[in-house]
């Protein structure tokens, strides 16, 4: 399926690696719907880009804020690929060190953001998606992200695992669910990259994290992460698939 001339809607698209897919996008002669709730950072970025793009504030989680993202997308052109990479994370371990258990809410949030959120837009685009003309026999193709803790949680990470997990999960049996309609469903599960949450650690921190990378030896770079998504959408053959993006890492428990 081509990028050029379609419309495509990225989540967390304001910054890290949802900027880096945006901007990918819009170099490969997309159109391109920026969602998240950061509105000056991407208001600031669709304007930038020009006319190609186009900001929507939403909460990921919330079915009618995503309901409207989608709808912008579709008054535009033909939605044909759906790139999920919303998401949050804490560290906090199953019990503290004073016993104290896990704060249900805060788990219920990271699970409400990830894997509810990411769910909530496969649905909705898949929905606006089954409509489309086919081209090149196929309708349109969702990815999502996923984690590398998805399989190698480490400590403090339990809630953020389960998020990650659970899109893991999803990927198959949406895939097949979408299969008739001629949609795929592919997900990205990056290691660790060098993204604006890491920007913010010492270089000493940064160099450590860069060593337990086997090859290559170093962060990702988001535009990375953008590249194999663009390939992702242009590549028909691949569906219901979990793609590790992570230099050969495996995490160590801490």
């Amino acid at each position: 399926m081509k990028i050029a001339g379609s419309v495509a809607l990225v989540t967390g698209g304001a910054s890290g690696l949802g900027e880096a897919t945006v901007r990918q996008l819009v170099s490969q002669e997309a159109q391109v719907v920026i969602v998240d709730l950061n509105e000056d950072r991407g208001q600031a970025l669709a304007a930038e880009l020009g006319g190609v793009a186009t900001f929507v504030r939403a909460d990921v989680s919330n079915a009618e804020d995503v309901e409207a993202a989608v709808a912008r997308a579709t008054s535009i052109g033909t939605l044909r690929a759906s790139i999920n990479c919303a998401g949050i994370g804490i560290a906090k371990r199953t019990i503290g060190k004073d016993g104290t258990p896990h704060n249900l809410g805060a788990f219920q949030k990271v699970i409400s953001v990830n894997l509810f959120g990411t769910f909530n837009l496969l649905r909705l685009a898949a929905s606006a998606m089954v409509g489309n003309e086919p081209e090149d026999g196929e309708r349109g193709v969702i990815i999502n992200t996923a984690s590398v803790a998805a399989f190698d949680g480490q400590i403090g990470q339990v809630a953020y695992s389960a998020s990650k997990g659970g899109i893991v999960g999803l990927t198959l049996p949406a895939a097949r669910d979408l299969a008739t309609a001629q949609i795929r469903v592919v997900t990205i599960a990056p290691g660790t990259f060098d993204t604006p949450l890491l920007a913010s650690l010492g270089e000493d921190i940064r160099a450590a994290l860069a060593a337990t990378i086997p090859h290559p030896s170093r962060l990702g770079r988001p535009g990375e992460f953008g590249a194999l998504a663009c390939h992702i959408v242009e590549n028909s053959y691949i569906n219901g698939e979990v793609i590790r993006l992570d230099g050969a890492i495996r995490m160590a428990p801490r």
